[in-house]
Formats: structure tokens, C-alpha cells, sequence
């Protein structure tokens, strides 16, 4: 389980930065608050700006939030965090035991080595805080996904991440060959944000399934007009958990 985030206090300099909008809330229950989380905001842990936590925490008067899980920095999209240590002990043994069912998007301007599948592999810390994917199979990343064309020769790319390791489905499109776009550290081109969203979040809590979906909302690639038909089809029938 992680530490709480308590709302902390904050500098002149970065009193500007709260009156943007870096989440919005889905579901505020007694025990737990879901968020979309805009890309370009900490989770937690930002030594230079306030995280999504401690603004949450100051908008809602909290004392502090638990940090169930996290998205990285330019990671937009669903994220869930415990208001007591009850609700952060049940939702974090949930992840441990893999019950969470976690959907990402992301958008990549290169073909991938394959279209769709597996992408499985030990994960290891390369130079400069990066990760690179092995053929190890020790204690692996699993990651299952499937693409579609765009135009331009873009694809999207719907992953579904068994396991939570860092920088996972980064890496995982890396090694295909398919950077996401906006992705600058795994070699992905330039563009307005990081084309990665935390699109679907389920998970059981308090004896029944709770289900979240949040479609991406930044980003000019996210609103190409042939993406929202596309995921429409995507979501029919339970297509988008990609028979796991």
C-alpha cells in the first residue's frame, strides 16, 4: 500500500497553476474518488508543482488521499484513490491480485512489428530512468492489445496491461516498433501531449463492480473524426477487453 498525500502547501509561484483544470471527478464516494486525470499533472510525488492528489485534497477540504495506483506524467485518463486506509487496503490488494480490469488508448505514427497480441517480457532500468523490454520471462510484463488503422499512418493502439509496471505499455510499444506519439524518452515524435489516455478502469470494491469510462479529452490526434465511431465499435459487446 502506498502512502497518503496530504494537501501540503504551496508557493506563490505555483498558486497559478491551481486555478487550471488538471482533473475532473468522476465518482466521489465515501471511500474512494475516481478522476481524469489531464496529462502534464503528478499523481503524486512532483517535488516541483502541486500533484492531482494534494489539489484534490485542498478543493475537497481532505486531509489527505491514498494513491491506490498511478499514471505518469503525461499519461491522461482514469485514476482511483482511497480515502481511508480501509478502502486503500481493499483496492490495493485488488491490484495486487490483479482483480482491476484497465483499458489504455494510444495513438502511434509507425507501423508495429505485429497488429495485435501479446507483448510479454522482463522489464529492466536502461540509462536515464528508461526501461527496456528482455526475452526474460522471470517476472514479466504482460500486456495483450490490438490496433486499427487511422489515417496518415497512424495506428491506435488499445492495450489492455495485465501487470502495473513502470513505463509498461511505453516500453511495450517501444519494442514493437511503434512509439507512441508524443512519447520523447522511447523515441516517439513530437507533438502536443503524450498520446496515451487510461480510457476504461474496473474494479470490485464494498461487494460489487464498480465500471468507469473516460474518453480522452486533450490532444488534437484524440479528436481525429474518425476516432469516435472507432471506439463506439470498440466498446460493443465487450470487444475492448480483447478476450481477456
Amino acid at each position: 500500500m502506498r502512502s497518503p498525500v496530504s494537501c501540503g502547501t504551496f508557493s506563490d509561484s505555483q498558486r497559478a497553476r491551481l486555478i487550471s483544470g488538471f482533473y475532473t471527478i468522476l465518482d466521489d464516494q465515501n471511500d474512494f474518488l475516481v478522476i481524469d486525470k489531464a496529462p502534464g499533472v503528478a499523481v503524486q510525488g512532483d517535488p516541483n508543482a502541486p500533484s492531482v492528489l494534494q489539489l484534490i485534497c485542498r478543493d475537497l477540504g481532505l486531509e489527505n488521499l491514498f494513491p491506490v495506483h498511478r499514471l505518469d506524467l503525461g499519461t491522461s485518463g482514469l485514476v482511483v484513490a482511497a480515502k481511508t486506509q480501509a478502502a486503500n487496503r481493499e483496492l490495493s490488494q485488488a491490484f495486487q491480485a490483479h482483480s482491476i480490469t484497465k483499458c489504455y488508448l494510444a495513438i502511434s505514427g509507425k507501423k508495429p512489428a505485429k497488429k495485435q497480441g501479446w507483448i510479454i517480457g522482463d522489464m529492466e532500468k536502461s540509462r536515464g530512468g528508461s526501461y527496456r523490454l528482455c526475452h526474460s520471462r522471470e517476472n514479466p510484463a504482460r500486456t495483450v492489445f490490438r490496433s486499427f488503422p487511422l489515417a496518415d499512418g497512424r495506428r491506435l493502439f488499445v492495450l489492455r496491461p495485465i501487470t502495473g509496471k513502470t513505463h509498461q505499455l511505453r516500453v511495450a510499444l517501444k519494442s514493437l516498433g511503434a512509439p507512441i506519439i508524443g512519447d520523447a524518452r522511447y523515441g516517439g515524435e513530437a507533438a502536443d501531449r503524450m498520446y496515451l489516455h487510461a480510457w476504461r478502469l474496473e474494479f470490485p470494491f464494498g461487494g460489487r463492480l464498480h465500471e468507469y469510462v473516460s474518453p480522452p479529452g486533450s490532444g488534437e490526434l484524440f479528436h481525429l473524426p474518425e476516432l469516435a465511431p472507432l471506439l463506439r465499435e470498440i466498446s460493443n459487446d465487450g470487444f475492448w477487453r480483447l478476450g481477456v
